[in-house]
């Protein structure tokens, strides 16, 4: 087991668990040029022809000090998607809903972190082992028992199993659960291929192991004792609308989605998913970043140890990704990890200055489009030169096709 060595900002050589609290830029130890270049970039984020976002929210710190806590654009822009004009059909202005620092989003893949974070905990506690075959704890997800998929496979994206499978159209619970336990992997375990079944698994194996719903265990074991009210699973009402989901873009019909998960498969499976599902707020985030950077304490509570953490986010990393430079831009480099949603969140922790970012954003209002990480990575770029004691790296590399 590795063991945590990080001297974290302001730590005086132990880490803290002080609770966040707002303050400057130079409270933060943060250079506040950059800091303003990342909320102008974010303003901008909902504007122009071609806005990126109806709306989106950021929060950034270093050590216990959050140092930005910017809103902007629309929670709620549009009524729909008009599909021949290829234009989303806004709302008269007294109609719309503004984002605000705490409007809720659909994390959708951040919510692989939490499941992680169970997972893990589960690691802790001795009930899981993570080079054990998932076999072992699901004898009757047959085709994963029979190729030996691990533990450590699931939380790595190495199980082989494909990116995803379409849930939403089996004709009921026991039908999905059945495609699920017949799924085998699509290419040999070992490689490296993005799955949100791999959580989906892992979530089967952690309600088997604890005879708990997936959404208890997120809620008693990391969001309650941390505070963070405004995590859930969904339904989630206030939250910032989605999709017109529609076929044949989407692959249901839904119209205009709010409070409900966006991702078709959680949605199916009744909004509590290992892949999706998860609302919260950029300062819920806020909490899990500091939480983790702290070595998985934050105040009076303690959700992991610090070995456990740094197994957590030492690359390759468990369910988080490690130094991605086309969403982490200059961050990536010394060990930062994340994640990223299909709606638009990212999140990003870095343990080498103790800094965080967090990005909620609804770039599927009022319909999906093709990723563009640029404003995600150029966020997290004007972050790294906020730092005064790193020096930028030279260039950011494209994402992975």
């Amino acid at each position: 087991m590795p063991t945590w060595t990080r001297t974290p900002y302001g730590g005086g050589g132990e880490l803290s668990s002080a609770r966040l609290r707002t303050g400057s830029a130079e409270r933060a130890g943060l250079d506040p040029g950059p800091l303003a270049d990342l909320v102008r970039a974010v303003r901008a984020l909902p504007g122009g022809a071609r806005p990126w976002c109806g709306g989106a929210v950021v929060v950034a710190g270093r050590g216990p000090v959050v140092a930005v806590e910017e809103a902007a654009g629309w929670a709620v822009r549009y009524s729909g998607y008009d599909e021949k004009a290829g234009a989303g059909v806004e709302l008269p202005p007294d109609a719309r809903v503004p984002a605000r620092t705490d409007t809720p989003f659909d994390l959708a893949s951040l919510t692989k972190l939490f499941t992680t974070v169970a997972a893990v905990q589960q690691l802790e506690r001795g009930t899981l082992g993570i080079d054990a075959l998932v076999g072992a704890y699901l004898p009757d997800f047959r085709a994963a028992a029979a190729h030996r998929v691990t533990v450590r496979q699931l939380l790595t994206h190495t199980s082989g199993l494909r990116p995803e499978l379409p849930l939403y159209d089996c004709r009921d619970a026991a039908a999905r659960r059945a495609a699920l336990r017949a799924e085998a992997p699509v290419t040999e375990p070992g490689a490296y291929v993005y799955s949100d079944l791999n959580m989906l698994l892992l979530q089967h194996l952690l309600e088997r192991v604890t005879g708990r719903g997936l959404d208890v265990l997120v809620r008693d074991g990391i969001t309650r004792p941390l505070g963070m009210a405004a995590t859930r699973f969904g339904p989630c009402p206030g939250a910032a609308a989605t999709e017109d989901q529609r076929r044949p873009w989407g692959k249901a019909d839904r119209g205009m989605v709010r409070g409900s998960v966006h991702d078709e498969n959680a949605w199916a499976l009744g909004g509590v998913a290992g892949h999706a599902g998860l609302f919260s707020t950029g300062r819920d985030l806020a909490v899990f970043c500091r939480t983790l950077l702290a070595g998985g304490s934050y105040g009076t509570a303690r959700i992991l140890g610090p070995d456990y953490v740094e197994l957590m986010l030492t690359a390759p990393g468990l369910g988080f990704a490690v130094d991605q430079p086309w969403f982490m831009g200059e961050l990536a480099g010394r060990g930062a990890a994340g994640h990223t949603g299909f709606t638009g969140t990212s999140l990003v922790l870095d343990p080498a200055t103790d800094t965080f970012l967090i990005l909620l954003a609804n770039t599927v209002h009022p319909v999906r489009r093709p990723a563009d990480n640029a404003p995600r990575a150029a966020a997290a770029t004007c972050l790294a030169r906020a730092v005064a004691d790193r020096r930028p790296s030279s260039s950011v590399a494209a994402p992975p096709s």
